[in-house]
C-alpha cells in the first residue's frame, strides 16, 4: 500500500470522536514497535519525523524503513514532518516523499506566521501534500524546540478563523496547556478545554492537533529512576484529559516522550539485571516490545482509534 495523507483519516476521526496517534520515530526498533502496536490494534497511523531525527538517522534511511513498515503491515500510514522550522526543511521533506508537513511559525508575529505558513501550503498542495500550522506556543523542550514557560502562550480563538482562511492549512496545532518533554507541570495539570471548545465552534469540522501530549507513565519513570536515572518530579498530561480532547475537535495527538521513557527505561532495567550483556539484539528487542505495548495502550485507552484502520 502507498503512503497516504491525513485528509480522510481526520475526517473519520472528527466524525467518530477519536484521534489518530502521531508517534515520533528515530530508528528501526522504534518504527517496528510503533507499527507492530498499530497493526495489532488495527489502527490508522501517523509516523512523524522531527528535523532532529532526520539529522540523526538520515532522511533516506528513515524513508526506507517506513516503506518496509507499510509493506509488512498493510496499514494506512502518513509520514509527517514534526515542527518544520522553515520553508526549506518542509520543501526537502515534500520532495523526499513525506505526505504531510508541519510548519511551525508560532514564534513569529501573526502576519509573519501567516506568510510563512501560506508559502509552505502553496508548495505542499501543488505536490499533493497536506500541511499543519500552529498558533500559540507550548512550553518545554523537544529536539530543536525550546520554549520557556515565560515565552509560552495559549492560542487565541479569535485568531484561528483568519489564520486558516489566509493560509489554507489542513490542520491546526493549538496551545491549551500541554507541554513538550517529561516535565510539563509544576502544579496540578490543567488543560484549557474552554479554548478548545471555542476553537471548535469557530472552525467546525476542522481537525485540531495537540502537541506535547505524553502522559509520562509513572511505571517507566520509576524504572529509569531505579536504575540510575534522575527524573524526579516528571509529570505529564493525564490520559483522561487527552481522551476528552480526542472526543472533541482534536483529531491528532502527538506522542514522543512516553515512547522514549518506555524504550530507555526498559534498556536501563535490562542492563541492571544483565550487566554482562553486550548484544544489542537482546536489549533492543525488549525495548521494542515495551514501546509496542505503550503504543497499544495509547491507541485503545487514550486515542480511541483501535479497529478504525
Amino acid at each position: 500500500m502507498p503512503l497516504v495523507t491525513s485528509t480522510e483519516m481526520f475526517k473519520k476521526a472528527y466524525e467518530g470522536g477519536y484521534a489518530i496517534g502521531a508517534f515520533n520515530v528515530n530508528n528501526m526498533e522504534i518504527i517496528q514497535g510503533i507499527v507492530e502496536g498499530a497493526t495489532m490494534e488495527k489502527s490508522p497511523l501517523i509516523l512523524q519525523v522531527s528535523a532532529g531525527a532526520r539529522r540523526y538517522a538520515n532522511h533516506t534511511y528513515l524513508m526506507k524503513l517506513i516503506e518496509a513498515a507499510v509493506e509488512t503491515s498493510g496499514l494506512d500510514v502518513v509520514v509527517h514532518l514534526d515542527h518544520g522550522p522553515d520553508f526549506e526543511t518542509c520543501k526537502s521533506c515534500i520532495d523526499g516523499g513525506f505526505t504531510s508537513v508541519m510548519i511551525d511559525g508560532s514564534h513569529l508575529p501573526f502576519d509573519e506566521n501567516v506568510k510563512l505558513t501560506k508559502q509552505v501550503v502553496e508548495y505542499a498542495h501543488d505536490h499533493g501534500v497536506v500541511v499543519e500550522g500552529e498558533l500559540g506556543r507550548l512550553a518545554g523542550v523537544e529536539d530543536d524546540v525550546k520554549v520557556s514557560a515565560e515565552d509560552s502562550s495559549y492560542t487565541r480563538p479569535e485568531e484561528v478563523e483568519e489564520f486558516v482562511s489566509r493560509t489554507g492549512v489542513d490542520s491546526l496545532a493549538i496551545a491549551i496547556g500541554t507541554s513538550h518533554g517529561a516535565f510539563k507541570f509544576k502544579g496540578e495539570p490543567q488543560l484549557r478545554f474552554d479554548i478548545l471548545e471555542e476553537v471548535g465552534k469557530r472552525l467546525p469540522n476542522f481537525p485540531i492537533v495537540l502537541h506535547g501530549a505524553s502522559s509520562v507513565i509513572p511505571e517507566y519513570v520509576d524504572m529509569i529512576n531505579a536504575n540510575g536515572g534522575k527524573l524526579d518530579n516528571a509529570k505529564g498530561v493525564p490520559e483522561d484529559m487527552l481522551r476528552k480532547a480526542a472526543s472533541m475537535a482534536v483529531c491528532k495527538i502527538n506522542i514522543d516522550s512516553d515512547l522514549r521513557l518506555a524504550f530507555t527505561g526498559t534498556i536501563r532495567k535490562h542492563f541492571s539485571e544483565h550487566p554482562d550483556h553486550f548484544d544489542p539484539r537482546q536489549y533492543l528487542s525488549e525495548a521494542r516490545t515495551a514501546l509496542r505495548d505503550m503504543v497499544r495502550h495509547k491507541i485503545v485507552h487514550v486515542l480511541g482509534c483501535d479497529n478504525k484502520a
